[in-house]
């Protein structure tokens, strides 16, 4: 067991190397030209990360030593969330029970378990009573259990109340408003008392293979590089981690489980999945207004009648008069001039929800993509040696905007499949890394696989003219009276990178100013999140071509990234010659929401991740 030894010195350690002096003549280009209407301007390069310029075909690189110390577990889990921790969970109480030695190694790229954790949230408690059914009394911070269940249709002015009928998917009786950060440290600390070894801070950045092309296990990011791309003098290569499975729970369109969907061509028989961003706040409210246990859910204004979205507002029992908002946007939007940020603070200023937070403090703010697709878009989840848990492969109710209770029951329907393959004296594999399709065999026989084929139709009802009114329609009728026994099923209407339109088909959006009070601005919103990176780093946003952002984005669509992205991460700017526009890429402010590799309408950003602890720093979003 070296990896504790190994992660307790590797900062401290001086990777020896005899780097040999290079000219700057010979160093990778800076600029390259982009000529356009018969002008001529020089672009800064923007992308300078290993995954785009090879270091192997880099001079500066030449004579770094580039091995890596490898450790070996059993299992090795991607991810500290619902599903990663409650599979590492499941499996230390199976050894428990079954008196088997069993090595579980978990990584998680925040800083701390819970920390990149953002949702609603509220609670379906059901795959939790599974795991643990005394959760009470271990103090599972539950706290809120919902009293009141409000739905409401919202014009400009005015609000029309919706009845919550019983069965309806959004119907919260028996459910818990949490705040999930705290809840994910919390199954953080029941699966250390277990005894499985949690790494925070270390982010798992490439996919290992054995030769006969089965997964071997991850490597842990390097750190110390320059944000130019060469070595800093602290260089130190990351760990190699091999088990016999890996579970891969990176949470929605994880950067390592997009490299799967390729490798093993898992998403041959789905759709293409479908997403939402997903912003949110934190406020503490005038005690008088204060409803703990109440929740509030809404659909129409701000946005049109085929724009998919819907908000959220929810009042937790925490010793303070606390509220958790949000506002949800489904990224197949048309527009390119929407900014779901701006129409989140727009909805704030509507009178029903105005009253509640007027003479309030907002505390918190953070932002994250959420999987949309659900029963159409789940792909293959098993291959040799690995497979994909909780919002990874996409378990989301859309329609009950839950996915927490789905994620637990995937990461222990995948534990359960595991366990007697990796403790058995023969596993009877064809492949190194063992493969195990009773997983997905478990997953089509459970509840998960039942609950999203009920709901299945709900969201692509909303491909209509009448948008979000007739989908109502739909639940209302197919839904309510049949529970999703319709003999069909719809599809969804594409890449969400797809839907947009031309800037010159559409209207552009004015938007309000911030009045310093309900609505506020990106960058002191994006300060509430505590996001922070290492400065001097290759941007972990990437582009496949330095020059598409400009010549299409800019060009066709007027820049929509700077629009979409929830953080300020991109912003046009002009060169410093005067002539023409260059992207600016603030990769400090991330958040790591992932809307930008999902919407980019020429699919040139891929999100990979930065160094281990950067990011966000969320307490109990």
């Amino acid at each position: 067991m070296v990896l504790p030894y190994l992660l307790i010195n590797l900062h401290s350690q001086r990777c020896i190397r005899a780097l040999k002096t290079v000219q700057a003549e010979h160093a990778p280009p800076q600029h390259y030209t982009w000529r356009r209407n018969c002008s001529s301007a020089v672009m800064p390069r923007i992308t300078s990360h290993y995954t785009i310029f090879p270091r192997d075909k880099d001079p500066r690189w030449e004579g770094v030593e580039m091995e890596r110390f490898a450790d070996e577990a059993d299992v090795v889990i991607v991810g500290g969330g619902p599903a990663g921790l409650s599979a590492a969970i499941r499996l230390k109480q199976l050894a428990k029970e079954q008196e088997k030695e069993l090595r579980v190694c978990l990584v998680e790229k925040a800083s701390q378990i819970g920390a990149h954790t953002l949702s609603g949230a509220c609670l379906e408690p059901s795959a939790l009573n599974e795991l643990f059914p005394d959760w009470k009394e271990r103090g599972a911070p539950l706290n809120t259990p919902v009293t009141e269940d409000l739905f409401s249709i919202l014009t400009e002015k005015y609000r029309i109340p919706v009845p919550m009928l019983p069965g309806l998917p959004m119907n919260n009786h028996g459910n818990y408003i949490v705040r999930l950060g705290h809840f994910v440290h919390w199954l953080g600390e029941q699966a250390e008392e277990l005894g499985v070894e949690i790494y925070p801070g270390y982010a798992a950045a490439e996919v290992l293979f054995h030769e006969d092309g089965s997964v071997k296990g991850i490597a842990t990011n390097d750190v110390g590089i320059a944000k130019d791309g060469s070595p800093k003098d602290v260089f130190e290569r990351g760990m190699e981690l091999h088990a016999k499975v890996t579970l891969f729970g990176e949470g929605c369109h994880g950067h390592l489980a997009k490299q799967l969907y390729r490798q093993f061509n898992l998403r041959e028989n789905c759709e293409p999945q479908t997403y939402a961003i997903g912003l949110k706040e934190l406020w503490v409210i005038d005690e008088k207004k204060w409803r703990p246990g109440r929740v509030e859910h809404s659909v129409g204004w701000p946005l049109n009648r085929n724009t998919y979205g819907g908000s959220f507002l929810y009042h937790l029992n925490e010793g303070e008069p606390l509220v958790a908002l949000g506002f949800v946007v489904g990224l197949d939007y048309t527009n390119p001039y929407l900014s779901p940020f701006r129409e989140f603070q727009r909805w704030k200023h509507h009178p029903f929800v105005a009253k509640t937070l007027e003479g309030g403090d907002r505390i918190a703010y953070g932002a994250r993509a959420l999987n949309e697709g659900g029963y159409q878009c789940l792909p293959k989840v098993t291959f040799p040696g690995g497979m994909l848990i909780g919002c990874s492969p996409g378990f989301m109710n859309v329609p009950k905007i839950k996915g927490t209770h789905t994620a637990m029951k995937s990461g222990m329907l995948a534990a359960e499949a595991i366990f007697p393959k990796v403790t058995a004296e023969d596993p009877a594999s064809e492949t190194a890394g063992l493969h195990i399709p009773e997983y997905e065999d478990n997953l089509k026989k459970s509840w998960i696989w039942k609950e999203l084929y009920a709901v299945r139709n709900i969201r692509p009802s909303f491909h209509n003219y009448f948008g979000l009114y007739g989908g109502m329609v739909y639940t209302g009728v197919f839904y309510w009276i049949l529970r999703g026994k319709e003999p069909w099923t719809l599809k969804h209407a594409g890449l969400d990178s797809a839907q947009l339109k031309p800037a010159k088909e559409c209207t552009p959006i004015e938007y309000p100013k911030p009045d310093g009070k309900l609505s506020f601005d990106l960058l002191s919103s994006v300060a509430l999140s505590g996001t922070n990176h290492e400065g001097d780093q290759p941007p972990h946003l990437t582009l496949k071509d330095d020059s598409i952002p400009v010549a299409n984005n800019l060009a066709i669509y007027d820049g929509p990234e700077q629009r979409f992205c929830p953080a300020g991460v991109y912003e046009y700017v002009p060169l410093e010659t005067g002539e023409g526009m260059r992207l600016q890429i603030n990769a400090q402010n991330c958040v790591h929401c992932k809307t930008c590799d999902i919407k980019d309408p020429s699919q040139n950003i891929n999100w990979v991740v930065p160094e281990g602890s950067g990011g966000p720093a969320y307490n109990g979003l």
